[in-house]
């Protein structure tokens, strides 16, 4: 019983962690965080804190992570809201935490190598979220809300596409409106009203 407490323990712990990370990544930036500050704000040493991730690449994954589970919750008080809406903001958030989008850019970059810690957590959540879109659009299509002859497939890729490329886009130029863009990739889908 006493190893179940412990356990517990630890993802608490780390989920502690991550919230910390959370805060001080969107409040300082990617580039000015270390892990050093990071262990500081969930009162801990470095070291301690390196004992509930592998590596510090480890470390951001689980960041990005966490950051995904925390959007998902805030994104809709509407549980049945599909993920075609919650998007744009998802993306409108997204503006407002430079610091995570830049720690998103910069492991994207990395994730292709599949020795990466980060290889994974990506491949999962571009399919995830490709499923959900293509799933959506389906039955957007079968309720007449989506053209017909729209691909699911073609048009879930180039959004996420459009999202990812939008990020670095955006921490290029700050002004430029993410989530407009997003909402008219997704308006551009709508079947024509009926005369």
């Amino acid at each position: 019983m006493a190893r179940r407490g412990s356990y517990a323990k630890g993802v608490a712990k780390r989920e502690e962690i991550l919230d910390a990370a959370l805060e001080v990544i969107a409040r300082e930036g990617f580039r000015k965080t270390s892990v050093r500050e990071i262990a500081t704000a969930a009162n801990l040493s470095q070291t301690g804190l390196l004992h509930h991730f592998a590596s510090k690449n480890e470390l951001f994954t689980e960041i990005l992570r966490r950051r995904d589970e925390v959007d998902a919750v805030n994104a809709s008080t509407d549980p049945e809201a599909r993920f075609i809406d919650t998007f744009p903001m998802i993306i409108r958030h997204n503006s407002k935490v430079p610091g995570l989008v830049q720690l998103y850019v910069s492991l994207a970059t990395e994730a292709p190598d599949p020795e990466h810690p980060a290889h994974k957590f990506f491949t999962e959540r571009f399919e995830g979220f490709r499923e959900e879109l293509v799933a959506e659009i389906q039955e957007g299509q079968r309720s007449g809300e989506f053209n017909t002859r729209l691909n699911p497939e073609l048009a879930a890729n180039s959004l996420l596409a459009l999202a990812d490329g939008l990020q670095t886009q955006w921490l290029l130029t700050p002004t430029l409106d993410m989530a407009a863009h997003i909402e008219a990739a997704i308006e551009s889908w709508r079947s024509d009203p009926k005369p």
